[in-house]
């Protein structure tokens, strides 16, 4: 992973490829960030007009380089944009310096070493400059070799001559080393960022490298490695056990599916989060066929899971004073002669029976199965995070992910922590009449309802299997979680890692007294 140090260098003697510095929309043109004075010395005062004749605006995201006059150690200055300069004595939004410092890292692929001069007032603004460049900075390459082909599982090690390396060091500047709050939040966004790009990697991580073994093999390899607790329950254990969601919708498999329970302790926790999420390593629709065109993504339809499993992990790794337990429900759902059918019935773990009429709802299924086991264990809380429905995606698009809650208080929290933690969301209702849509005249409700609402149907169905008096919430992040446009700002083409920065948010509050 890319380096970051706090450095008391200043932007002008900073040894370094490049220095990163903030431009602004100013209201004559283009206007200097705090950061860049000493920048802008070196060209003698010039830098904004230099800036302007080279078609730079300002604008939010937009990235500008240009040699460095002698008066820099480094060879490169590069400006990117802050958009709107923030009014009066207000300061740079955080989510805006992430942005901007993901989109410079992501510019400076193929360079050793960058300087951020960027805005960094206190020790949250540093933060968020480190956790934006250090998430910018990703790049997957797994799977690529020097010569363009070769066998994939030889290919990580093989050199990587076809695509630039990202941004190997990251230099913050403006920062404070020896103060201890700008110390913790710079380390924070490493670790942040750190698990963030572990989610990322699983989810580009093609299916026949990732099936619901090899994901439970990853998460058993992180337990030993970070003190953690786990636990794998396969597919004998899971037909003992009833497990009638994750057994229907893993049968019409070769991969036979897998729940995972990960937990981090704390010897001074007083509260416990369950997190639950879907993990579909591969979702083909089983025998209610996707229809061409919507399958080549598919790998990403455990993106919750590798949420929830990058959650513990940073929760562990920032020492967090609260209990947190994972729940991956994994799965891979398959056409075959031996695939649940349109029409069967399921007896589910809490001994519910399902009727299901859409094989491609399955994800509601192995969630159900794991929401009903974590409520067995009481906790404070529980948050299920899955890429459930398109309807979702329709009703919020592709960058906002919906929160269903039977709290709304927490559904409340839940989104403030979101937006807190930069990650766009909104809260949706769960109308009760749309549970009567799921009845079924075989069994005690059906996997799918009408189709209008589908998103908030899905909630609804979810609560179903929720233990009695057990806060809960539901993240339906279909839209954000695989981004298939150009990147922009720190989030990469691909997997995003979407609802990770949410839940570790939500971990520390929690940690803190303030559970929602």
């Amino acid at each position: 992973m890319t380096a970051l140090t706090l450095s008391t260098s200043s932007a002008a003697t900073l040894r370094a490829d490049t220095v990163v510095v903030g431009v602004t929309k100013g209201a004559k043109g283009v206007a200097l960030a705090p950061g860049a004075e000493a920048v802008d010395k070196a060209f003698d005062g010039g830098l904004a007009a230099v800036l302007e004749t080279l078609g730079a605006s300002g604008a939010e995201g937009e990235v500008t380089k240009l040699p460095a006059p002698s008066g820099l150690k480094a060879a490169v200055v590069l400006a990117v944009g802050l958009g709107d300069a923030p009014a009066g004595d207000d300061e740079y939004d955080t989510e805006v310096l992430r942005r901007a410092a993901g989109s410079a890292a992501r510019a400076l692929a193929g360079t050793k070493k960058a300087g951020f001069a960027l805005p960094a007032a206190d020790a949250g603004d540093a933060g968020a400059v480190a956790e934006g460049a250090l998430l910018g900075a990703y790049a997957f390459t797994a799977y690529r070799s020097g010569n363009g082909g070769g066998d994939a599982k030889a290919a990580g090690t093989a050199k990587k001559a076809d695509a630039k390396a990202p941004l190997a060091e990251i230099a913050i500047l403006g920062g404070k080393p020896r103060d201890k709050a700008f110390k913790a939040a710079t380390e924070r966004a490493g670790t942040l960022a750190a698990e963030v790009n572990r989610a990322r990697d699983l989810i580009n991580t093609p299916s026949n490298d990732l099936t619901p073994k090899d994901f439970a093999a990853q998460a058993q390899a992180a337990a030993k490695e970070f003190g953690l607790k786990a636990e794998v329950l396969d597919e004998k254990a899971l037909k003992k056990g009833g497990y009638g969601g994750l057994m229907g919708v893993g049968q019409g498999s070769d991969n036979p599916p897998r729940l995972v329970r990960i937990a981090y302790t704390h010897p001074k926790a007083e509260k416990t989060l369950a997190l639950v999420g879907k993990g579909i390593t591969y979702d083909s629709g089983g025998i209610s066929l996707k229809p061409a065109g919507f399958n080549e993504t598919m790998k990403c339809d455990m993106s919750g899971a590798a949420a929830v499993f990058a959650t513990v992990v940073a929760a562990a790794r920032l020492g967090l004073r609260v209990n947190v337990t994972g729940w991956l429900a994994l799965a891979e759902n398959m056409p075959s002669g031996n695939a649940m059918r349109p029409g069967d019935v399921l007896t589910m773990y809490n001994g519910k029976t399902v009727e299901v009429l859409n094989t491609d709802a399955e994800g509601r299924l192995v969630l159900a199965d794991a929401l009903t086991r974590a409520s067995e264990e009481r906790p404070d809380a529980i948050v299920d995070v899955a890429t459930l429905t398109g309807a979702m995606v329709l009703a919020l698009g592709n960058r906002t992910f919906g929160i269903m809650a039977n709290d709304d208080a927490f559904r409340a929290s839940l989104h403030e922590i979101a937006e807190e933690a930069g990650e766009p969301s909104w809260p949706m209702p769960m109308p009760g009449e749309l549970r009567r849509t799921m009845d079924s005249p075989v069994a005690d409700l059906k996997n799918i309802g009408e189709r209008a609402g589908g998103g908030l149907l899905a909630g609804v169905f979810l609560q179903e299997f929720v233990g009695e008096d057990i806060t809960w919430a539901h993240l339906d992040i279909a839209g954000p979680a695989f981004h298939e446009s150009a990147p922009f700002g720190y989030t990469p083409k691909g997997g995003t890692g979407s609802a990770v920065r949410t839940l570790v948010r939500l971990a520390e509050r929690t940690a803190d007294g303030d559970l929602g």
